[in-house]
């Protein structure tokens, strides 16, 4: 949507945004230390330079809904923030981070450029207020039991506290106990609220809630997901990606291998450009 040019350089100062290609997000679910975050953002970057796609890098310095209470959360908050902080000032590029409580916000922001608000907390009225005051972006991921027409009262949330800079992010829908589906007519039912509708084309292919407590997912439809989503018209891409996933310490079981991201980015760049066409 050609209006977001100028649009996303006033919400996100740092964002490099020349064309009008998709907005992409990447990056590991979790920070699980500095070298493996610094070396898969210089690999995002020097991707998304060669395709001129506006990049985002993405990073959970802690992961608060884990299935069992053995399952990996974090290395610590301030220091996986402090790695955030490295790989912005390092490749001067904007970040983005979960957050879980109204009081983790402000904390976070001190770090990164984006404030993320996770599926299951996007009703959370004090923590959606609390992202807001910070005056940073807020991106508001889509709760697995709401419409997308609902997502309307969040965004208002987030505006009515003084804040215009929110996106919104669709990651697929419940389907029975153990499944989502991407429903693609919610994507311009949420971009009628004026700000950026991006695609999730990772965590929509879950497969939660499984009896091993161990989320699973379908990696080889990532390219499924994300060719439908360009096709009509989502702003941007939100993908986590890992050099091992099956290795990673958190959701690596839906996360792209990253020797696959050129390719699939590549691609997605050239259909952009067919459906702009129409």
């Amino acid at each position: 949507m050609n209006y977001l040019r100028e649009k996303y350089s006033m919400m996100i100062p740092k964002l490099k945004y020349e064309n009008s290609n998709f907005l992409l997000l990447a990056g590991p679910c979790a920070i699980e230390g500095e070298l493996m975050a610094m070396q898969i953002a210089e690999r995002i970057v020097k991707i998304a330079d060669k395709l001129q796609i506006p990049y985002i890098f993405k990073g959970s310095y802690r992961k608060a809904n884990r299935s069992r209470i053995d399952s990996f959360s974090g290395i610590g908050d301030e220091k996986a923030l402090k790695i955030l902080r490295k790989v912005s000032e390092t490749f001067d590029i904007p970040t983005v981070t979960d957050i879980h409580t109204a009081q983790e916000a402000a904390m976070a922001a001190e770090y990164v450029d984006m404030l993320q608000i996770p599926a299951f907390l996007c009703r959370q009225t004090d923590i959606l207020i609390a992202a807001a005051e910070t005056g940073k972006a807020v991106n508001i991921k889509k709760g697995q039991f709401l419409s997308a027409e609902a997502m309307k009262f969040a965004v208002t949330k987030v505006r009515e506290s003084g804040n215009d800079n929110v996106f919104l992010t669709e990651r697929g829908s419940t389907f029975g106990y153990h499944d989502l589906i991407v429903d693609y007519r919610g994507i311009p039912e949420m971009q009628r609220n004026n700000c950026p509708v991006i695609l999730d084309i990772t965590h929509s292919l879950q497969q939660p809630n499984q009896s091993s407590g161990v989320t699973g997912g379908q990696p080889q439809l990532i390219e499924t997901i994300a060719r439908a989503g360009i096709a009509v018209g989502v702003d941007g891409i939100f993908i986590e990606t890992h050099p091992d996933p099956a290795n990673a310490k958190s959701d690596g079981a839906n996360m792209l291998q990253i020797d696959l991201l050129e390719g699939l980015l590549t691609r997605l760049v050239q259909l952009r450009q067919v459906v702009k066409t129409f």
